[in-house]
């Protein structure tokens, strides 16, 4: 059973919101903007409310399966290390959607989803840097990359845990790897930023 809700989880994650929600508006939002699917394409293309829908969307579909899990194995030693399994796979779903060929998202809106259930304390803590990252220099792809990069420590700090920690650094590995234009148009002084010129 606990492996079905790893592949739910997985599934879940796959739906991908910004798509839906802009074709809804009439936009294939992979036709505008960077082509991503997520929040941040969304949000610059149709606004920052369609945006805002689009974070909270792509963060539930991740905590959604881990309340899921932590409800059927409550009381049970492994139920953290379970609900960071099926975050993870949520996260996964995301980034590599099997409804869309494996082309998804960075993964940064899912990932916050799993880290509000996971290791609350850390992730405010990232937020607070991310918030401070894009304020000073008007990127949202550098705050997303920083973030991703302390939060396995933050995670660490907050549960002592060696598997979520682990789990943590998989993840921001992958934020990293998906991330890597936006590195590259960073390096080169040509990512778009959030400020309006």
């Amino acid at each position: 059973m606990n492996y079905f809700l790893i592949i739910f989880s997985y599934l879940l994650g796959s739906v991908p919101t910004g798509l839906i929600l802009a074709r809804g508006a009439g936009v294939d939002i992979r036709q505008h903007g960077s082509g991503n699917i997520g929040a941040t394409n969304v949000g610059r293309t149709l606004g920052r409310i369609w945006g805002g829908i689009t974070l909270f969307g792509d963060a539930a579909k991740a905590m959604a399966p881990m309340l899921l899990v932590g409800w059927y194995l409550k009381g049970s030693k492994d139920a953290q290390i379970w609900m960071a399994l099926a975050g993870a796979a949520a996260f996964l779903g995301h980034l590599f959607p099997i409804y869309l060929g494996f082309k998804g998202g960075k993964g940064v809106a899912t990932a916050l989803g799993v880290f509000l259930i996971l290791s609350p304390l850390a992730l405010m803590a990232n937020i607070l840097l991310f918030i401070l990252v894009v304020w000073r220099s008007g990127y949202v792809s550098l705050g997303s990359i920083m973030a991703a990069a302390i939060m396995p420590l933050g995670v660490w700090l907050e549960t002592s845990s060696l598997a979520l920690t682990t789990i943590t650094a998989f993840m921001s590995t992958l934020i990293w790897i998906k991330h890597q234009d936006n590195i590259r148009r960073l390096l080169n002084h040509k990512e778009k930023g959030w400020r309006k010129k």
